[in-house]
């Protein structure tokens, strides 16, 4: 996964994969996904990013997985 911010845009781009994209779907007026012909997400465009997903900041962190 690659995470892209344009501060002259306030504009981030999440790439998930890199697939070839077959269709990009609007969920908001400021959020956009690209999908691969199966409908799986490729990558996702947040418009007006620090006021629409609060990104002032960004940390990532994974999870270990918990056994019993």
């Amino acid at each position: 996964m690659k995470i892209k911010y344009f501060s002259d845009t306030d504009t981030a781009h999440v790439e998930f994969t890199d697939k070839d994209v077959y269709e990009t779907k609007e969920i908001s007026e400021n959020i956009y996904i690209d999908i691969d012909e199966k409908g799986n997400i490729v990558n996702m465009t947040i418009e007006h990013a620090k006021a629409n997903a609060g990104l002032w900041e960004f940390s990532y962190q994974e999870m270990s997985r918990q056994t019993a």
